[in-house]
């Protein structure tokens, strides 16, 4: 089927915005239409042998490769286990796939595989299978990654946008728009008074932790990469049918990346993320989910910054800092390629 009012592939259908998620429906769910697909969540849920097992893929094209806070090798074992753990898996085995052009530097390739074996040793994974190829010169940008992970989703769990009920309340676990800016800073020799690094790492302990705290009451969660904060309720609202009402001074921002923003005309609520997390909670599990996230390093910035709405079906409804109210709407274009 034809991409709705595209002939060919824009680097906007690699934002993780509108024209990710038209691509994603018209060509590939259309195609491969099947009931586990059809969830789209972060990682497909599967029924194997009485177990409930979790299955994702990721692939990963930063430029630069390495960043302040991480690099190529670090993000691709963190995303994908950050699919799983918001999935309401227990992250397990991943496997590691690069597509390496020809003169690409063998210490630099060293350097970022030993950044994966500290970043799964921290996430408790392990990588257990992989591949590699090499392209000729010209042919790919410097290497690229692929990653899939598995992890055990416990009995009787079930995360979904379906389960969201009005009056839900919507935590974040801290800062948004961190990774986004540190990467365009550092792609264009940006420098600012603080230094800005990518949030990068994983979030299996804070997720974990979530949902010891909420039990049944965690709905969902997500996490906010490409496309940020606005793209990802967006997804939320969506696929739950639900309005969502979030408040714009509640919102956390670090100032550095606030004042960047501005000065470059950026959004920072379409940044992305790669160590932060959405969680949908039933209103009186609320306060101990945040607590229990406040807790932990990664969740000490934690706060509520909206609820789910009874009416307004499938929007995102932001109330300023001047107390109007406005539609949030999901990334459109590609403001900042290959982020992740």
């Amino acid at each position: 089927m034809k991409i709705p009012g595209d002939d060919v592939i824009q680097l906007g259908h690699g934002s993780g915005g509108d024209l990710t998620n038209r691509l994603v429906r018209e060509v590939f769910q259309h195609t491969f239409d099947n009931p586990i697909l059809d969830e789209l969540l972060d990682a497909a849920v599967l029924e194997v042998g009485g177990s409930r097992l979790a299955f994702t893929t990721d692939s990963f094209v930063v430029d630069p490769i390495f960043f302040p806070g991480g690099d190529i090798g670090k993000i691709a074992v963190c995303g994908t286990v950050n699919d799983l753990a918001v999935s309401g898996a227990e992250p397990l085995f991943l496997s590691a796939g690069f597509i390496i052009e020809e003169g690409f530097p063998i210490p630099d390739l060293r350097r970022i595989v030993r950044s994966m074996r500290e970043a799964a040793e921290r996430a408790g994974v392990r990588v257990v299978t992989g591949d590699t190829k090499v392209v000729g010169r010209g042919n790919a940008d410097k290497v690229f990654i692929n990653t899939a992970g598995i992890g055990v989703i416990p009995g009787g769990r079930r995360l979904s946008p379906r389960c969201m009920e009005p009056g839900d309340v919507v935590l974040v676990s801290g800062t948004m728009g961190d990774h986004g800016l540190a990467i365009l800073a550092q792609r264009e020799g940006l420098s600012f008074s603080t230094p800005v690094e990518s949030d990068c790492a994983p979030l299996n302990r804070i997720t974990a932790a979530v949902l010891e705290a909420g039990g049944d009451g965690v709905r969902c969660m997500r996490d906010p990469t490409r496309g940020g904060l606005a793209t990802t309720l967006n997804e939320l609202a969506g696929q739950s049918g639900r309005g969502i009402l979030v408040k714009e001074e509640l919102i956390p921002v670090r100032r550095e990346v606030r004042g960047a923003c501005e000065m470059l005309g950026i959004d920072p609520l379409y940044l992305a993320n790669e160590g932060k997390l959405i969680a949908v909670v039933a209103p009186e599990k609320a306060e101990m989910v945040l607590k229990v996230m406040k807790s932990l390093p990664e969740g000490r910035e934690a706060v509520e910054i909206g609820e789910v709405l009874s009416s307004d079906e499938g929007l995102v409804l932001l109330e300023t800092e001047l107390g109007a109210t406005r539609i949030l709407t999901m990334l459109e274009g590609e403001p900042l390629p290959r982020i992740c």
